[in-house]
Order: structure tokens, then sequence, then C-alpha cells
């Protein structure tokens, strides 16, 4: 029996080691994998020297696999007079092992891929009119200065309706506007600025030489205005703060580029928020006309979760979504020279 049990330990000593056996199989584990039953095999000679209170050199590999047999109450190793066979037993130890260790093994690949500075993924939620403006300066910006990060915008357009999204780890965080506060108590809520309307149309259009414009004069132009959303919300209150009907719906699109696109044909006038006009308004044919109405500000926050660790990419992309984000502040403004007619689309500048 002793000697069926030197064998046993040889067998599984030449299995962790690659080598060929006596049975015609021929071992191809990786160095991961020899380590990993090695590793095992040692764990339990520890745990036997302990305790009959020996030196670990007197424990064998055998007498570990033996110990390990008794405990899982099966054979993992036939011993008969032509040799050792590893039993199906001792092949699913092995083979489920190996998927234990390649699992371990790249959860450490994560870890070092989540530590790196310069690599990784950045996944942002976010809705349209964030998308085409803030955040497209955001991403040109961080592509240059992290070409090895991989990042993915996803819609989020209605924003408190959207924190399932961080809540079941789909995104890293959103950005967006608040209609009111946030009292959830597993998020963390940092406002970057405050944003509000403008009232805009294309650059020759029959508004843009006007010096004033009522909001009254504007109750039957063909408007552009998103569907439901903060803004749309912010135009019609400003109607109905002066007792005027709701205004005229020439088209209503998700599409920011539509609206836009449509504006610059002078066929319409409609609303955009700041975030939108800040950096699109020189891509496009625009003027921001001199309508005098009631402006209610909301703020475009980042909301994270509270319970979770952020890679450093993600950290460092919110970093840079706030720098870039300074533009729409008043000193933003200032310090970036929009102080003029059409460019003043700070967030709470007029």
């Amino acid at each position: 029996m002793r000697r069926a049990l030197a064998a046993a330990g040889l067998v599984m000593t030449d299995l962790a080691l690659g080598k060929p056996q006596k049975t015609g199989r021929n071992p191809t584990s990786s160095p991961e994998e020899r380590a990993l039953i090695i590793a095992y095999v040692e764990r339990t000679k520890r745990a036997i020297a302990e305790r009959c209170g020996l030196p670990l050199w007197k424990i064998t590999d055998a007498q570990a696999i033996a110990e390990i047999e008794h405990t899982m109450g099966v054979r993992l190793l036939d011993r008969t007079p032509k040799g050792v066979e590893v039993t199906a037993y001792g092949r699913a130890l092995v083979r489920r092992g190996i998927g234990a260790f390649d699992e371990l093994r790249q959860g450490i690949k994560d870890i070092e891929l989540l530590s790196d500075p310069m690599a990784g993924e950045v996944q942002i939620g976010c809705p349209e009119a964030i998308a085409c403006g803030l955040l497209q300066v955001i991403l040109a910006r961080f592509s240059r200065e992290y070409p090895r990060v991989a990042l993915s915008v996803y819609a989020a357009n209605n924003m408190q309706l959207q924190f399932p999204l961080l809540r079941h780890r789909k995104v890293d965080f959103l950005i967006g506007g608040l209609t009111k506060p946030v009292t959830d108590e597993d998020l963390d809520i940092e406002v970057l600025y405050h944003d509000r309307p403008f009232i805009v149309s294309g650059v020759k259009s029959r508004w843009a030489g006007r010096r004033n414009v009522a909001l009254a004069e504007l109750v039957d132009e063909p408007w552009l205005l998103p569907h439901e959303s903060i803004f749309s919300s912010v135009v019609e209150e400003a109607f109905q703060s002066q007792g005027l009907i709701r205004p005229k719906l020439g088209v209503r699109t998700y599409s920011t580029y539509q609206r836009l696109s449509l504006l610059a044909t002078d066929d319409f006038v409609g609303g955009e928020s700041g975030s939108v006009l800040r950096f699109n308004i020189d891509r496009f044919p625009l003027k921001i006309l001199p309508v005098d109405f009631p402006v209610r500000s909301w703020p475009v926050v980042i909301a994270t979760l509270k319970d979770r660790t952020l890679s450093s990419v993600v950290q460092s992309f919110i970093e840079c979504a706030r720098e870039v984000a300074t533009v729409m502040t008043p000193k933003g403004a200032d310090r970036a020279g929009l102080k003029n007619q059409n460019k003043t689309i700070s967030g709470v500048s007029a």
C-alpha cells in the first residue's frame, strides 16, 4: 500500500510537471495549471504536518493525495500492478481547478487593466444634448491624451429615470441635467455647472436682425423643439408665465443635429440649451434672439454610485469633464472670450 501511495505521488507530481505518463497520456497543462496542482498538494501536506505535529519534509506527496481522497470520499488514482491511472474523479478535480485558476488569472488581468492609468474602458450615459455638445469636446480631448482607452456612450435622455443604468453597472457614470434634487442615498451627485435655455433662429431669419423680440411675437412661428425634456418644459413655462398659449410646433424631434440643421434653413425658431449652443454655434449659422423671458436654470451633474470603486481612467475622464465644463461657468466664459452677443452662453449669463 505504501508503494502504491508512493506511485500515486509520482503520478500526481508528474502530472503537475506535465511529464508523459506510462498510460500513454501526455498532459499539456500550462505553467499556471501545474502551479495550481502543486499548490493543492502542498497545502494538504502542510495541513497534515500541522495536525500530526510533524515537520513538513516528512509528509510525502503520496500521503497528501491519500488525504485528499479520504476527504472527498472518491479515488483520484487507480493503483494497479501495471501502474497508476488518473480516475475520472481526478481528471474532474484537475479540470475544475484549472477552470478556477483561469478565472483567477482573468481577474488579475482585469485588475491590472483597471489599475493602469493609461488604459481601460469608460462607459458614459448621457442625453443627446450633452452628447453632441459638452461630451464631444471631452471625448476629443480625452482620446488624444489616453489613446489606449475605449470609450462607450449610451443614451440616457431622462437622467432621473436612468439611474438603474448606474445601479446595474451598465455605465460608470451619468452626465445630464436634473429637474429636481436627488434624494437617493446610494448616489453621489456633483454639479458641473448650471444650464439655461436660449431662443434661436438662423442668421438670415427675419428675426435675426431685430434688437428686441417679444415672446408674444413668436407664438405663431413654426417652432423646433425636442420631445419631452427639461428644455421643452422650460420653454412652455416661459410662454405660460406671460399668459400666452403654447407655441406652434413646426417640428418636434429627438435629434439635436436635425434641429440645428433645420434652424439653419431660416424657416424656424427654436429653443436650445447652452450646452448645445456653446459647442455648436460655430458649426451652424445660428443667431441667439434677444428675447426677454423668464429664465429657469437647471444643474448639469455627474452622477456616480457611492459604493462603486471607479477605475483610474474613469476618474481621469471625470476630471477632464470638470475642466471642459469650466467654460460653461461665468468665469469660464470670460476667460474664453465669450462675452459678445452671439456667444455669451455660459450657464447663467444672458
